[in-house]
């Protein structure tokens, strides 16, 4: 009881600076470092956060009090953890409530673990390495270089910046972060499909060379039929039907194994 209302009534000043903020971010890389399945990454979490507890907090019983408090169970995505940071950092700074700062860390954690899903894993991650796998299968050894290069360029300007706008914000920010999660879900959503189609247009080189005879009339399946009712149609069946597979359980491995044979015996047999 004591240690909460110390914990509450402290004075507010102004400890934490840019270099702070900075320093919590490049921790942050280090959130999965202790990873486990009863607190998840709670170690890295408070690992990220000790520069600010330990300016925050000055009395030892009160630092330990809070620390433990930051290692109940905590699981969110790793880019977007910062913004949570500089927002605890922020209510940590002003002495918020500490029930206050439990419940905006729950009430963030989760939807940002889903964000930032949508965002980086299914729309940035598959958009840079296509990008990337389409140099390196020309033979283009800038290929791997410019996936890392333009995926961590886009993932530190989003860590840097969004645990910096976290604490400048403060818990306004959560409101903020409510109205445009819609609009940017539905943006990424957009951009993710339109590069997929493009690469499954590029990529995905599925064509048959059978041909329909009519009489003395010869039309080729491919261009005189398919391509005309939709050009690049066996490709994107042929991915819609891997994604339904996928969507059935089966395996990524087992899927190529499939194709390959596929491959194999329409070509031996002269179907594709």
């Amino acid at each position: 009881m004591e240690s909460n209302k110390s914990l509450e009534n402290s004075p507010k000043e102004k400890v934490i600076t840019k270099k702070v903020i900075n320093e919590m971010i490049w921790r942050s890389l280090l959130l999965q470092a202790s990873f486990n399945y009863e607190r998840m990454q709670a170690c890295g979490w408070l690992y990220s956060l000790i520069p600010t507890l330990r300016r925050v907090h000055k009395d030892e019983y009160d630092l330990s009090t809070a620390m433990k408090e930051h290692m109940e169970f905590f699981n969110t995505h790793p880019f977007l953890v910062t913004f949570i940071i500089g927002l605890v950092a922020s209510m940590e700074e002003s002495h918020q409530d500490r029930s206050t700062i439990r419940s905006i860390k729950v009430a963030t954690m989760g939807p940002l673990g889903g964000i930032g899903d949508a965002l980086f894993w299914l729309t940035l991650l598959p958009i840079c390495s296509g990008i990337g796998a389409s140099l390196a299968i020309q033979g283009n050894i800038a290929g791997p270089i410019i996936f890392l290069v333009l995926f961590n360029t886009i993932h530190f300007i989003a860590i840097f910046g969004l645990g910096h706008y976290g604490y400048n914000t403060g818990v306004k920010a959560i409101a903020s972060l409510k109205e445009q999660t819609k609009n940017i879900s539905h943006a990424a959503s957009i951009l993710g499909l339109t590069v997929v189609g493009g690469l499954i247009a590029s990529y995905v080189n599925l064509k048959t060379p059978l041909v329909i005879k009519a009489g003395e009339a010869k039309i080729p399946l491919q261009t005189d039929m398919l391509d005309k009712i939709l050009p690049n149609l066996l490709p994107l069946a042929y991915t819609f039907l891997m994604f339904y597979l996928l969507k059935k359980g089966i395996s990524p491995v087992k899927l190529i194994i499939i194709t390959v044979i596929i491959g194999i015996v329409g070509k031996y047999c002269w179907i594709l």
